[in-house]
């Protein structure tokens, strides 16, 4: 077992605590991810919000009434006036308006900005251009790499309970609500970008960076959104490692044979996690963590313990990050804007990969043995019975 390898020398800011003192948050958007998720975790983790900013006042102040949040705005030049120094601004907006947004924040602002980082790599540039020229502190919230089962299967990895790993699979076969999101179904890029960056990153945070993509994502024939259903694979040619994603979000048939699940298979075990999250979302289903290990196979999966789930609990864990960062309790952040780029360089290139149509195979014998001379050429075979041989051969 190589302990040099990124799976046993995972982050310090995945070991989920919280800051010493949190920060207050200016949440800037007020759609769905903010309600579902944002705002409870918030509430949860006792993290204080002093006002929240939406284009729609009424939405804002609806969120604003349900959470306690002390002011509201429409405008975001005053709400980014009003905001005290130490403030962590929370964008929860759609990508074509990140770039508006991030250049409106005071320099040396930090920021944490909802994922997918662009809807494209050049989008990912120029966003990544605007942070650095800003000096801002900025991550990006690929919320997985927390979800406390990531956080438990992640701590037990590092620790070599299963070893070294070479075989690492993300499934996904459900029954998607899209309509949920109306705003994602008018998109060229939605399911690798709105939904399989979550696994493109979470393999990157195990794994590091792939030297290639393989993939293919394609849309239903019968639906008027984009892709909905993909396959990705990571090659890392220095390792005997496969790492798949495999994602079918049109499988309407019922709850029998849904799946969602990551799996990390190692040298002396395994683990797998269910995110419930996805199964009959958004009520979702049964979260579950286990592990099987070689030297007890007699055991079987037994569970992992950990606490919390995919929503709202992992957002926690992304904000608390970057505020852990910020007060210097962690020596580095893992979901910058720096490194998520390179997850946005992943899903650029397996859309380029899916684009390409993959390696034609050469159906088309060579001409010798189209002509049989290969064939005529060849020894005859003693114990072969001679209704055997091949035409043209004597």
């Amino acid at each position: 077992m190589t302990g040099d390898l990124p799976e046993f020398q995972p982050a310090a800011a995945y070991t989920l605590e919280l800051p010493r003192e949190p920060r207050p948050i200016v949440i800037l958007g007020a759609g769905g991810i903010v309600r579902d998720a944002h705002l409870p975790a918030y509430a949860k983790a006792g993290f204080p919000v002093l006002a929240i900013y939406n284009r729609t006042k009424a939405r804002a102040q609806a969120l604003a009434e349900q959470y306690g949040i002390p002011a509201v705005f429409d405008d975001l030049a005053e709400i980014v006036a009003a905001a005290p120094a130490n403030t962590v601004f929370d964008i929860a907006l759609m990508p074509e308006q990140y770039a508006e947004t991030l250049e409106a924040l005071p320099d040396g602002a930090a920021v944490l900005i909802q994922k997918p980082f662009g809807h494209t790599l050049a989008q990912a540039a120029e966003l990544l251009e605007i942070c650095r020229r800003k000096r801002l502190v900025a991550a990006v919230n690929t919320q997985l790499r927390f979800s406390p089962y990531v956080a438990a299967a992640r701590a037990a990895i590092a620790a070599g309970q299963i070893g070294e790993l070479y075989d690492v699979e993300v499934r996904v076969q459900v029954n998607t609500p899209w309509e949920l999101f109306p705003h994602v179904l008018t998109l060229d890029r939605l399911e690798i970008n709105m939904h399989s960056v979550h696994y493109i990153d979470l393999l990157r945070s195990f794994l590091g960076d792939p030297a290639g993509i393989s993939a293919s994502t394609v849309r239903h024939p019968q639906k008027s959104h984009a892709n909905s259903r993909s396959n990705i694979l990571f090659h890392y040619p220095d390792r005997d490692l496969r790492v798949a994603i495999s994602t079918n979000h049109d499988h309407h048939f019922g709850e029998r044979y849904e799946e969602s699940y990551i799996k990390w298979e190692g040298t002396r075990g395994a683990i797998r996690a269910q995110m419930g999250l996805l199964l009959d979302y958004p009520v979702g289903g049964e979260d579950r963590l286990e592990i099987q290990l070689d030297s007890a196979p007699e055991l079987g999966w037994r569970p992992l313990d950990f606490t919390g789930s995919w929503f709202p609990d992992a957002f926690i864990g992304s904000m608390g990050a970057l505020q852990r960062y910020l007060d210097g309790s962690v020596p580095t952040l893992p979901t910058s804007v720096e490194d998520v780029y390179r997850t946005m360089a992943v899903v650029e290139a397996a859309h380029a990969a899916s684009d390409s149509g993959g390696l034609p195979p050469d159906y088309d014998a060579p001409a010798a043995v189209r002509s049989g001379a290969s064939l005529q050429s060849a020894p005859a075979t003693s114990a072969a019975p001679a209704t055997s041989a091949p035409e043209g051969q004597s």
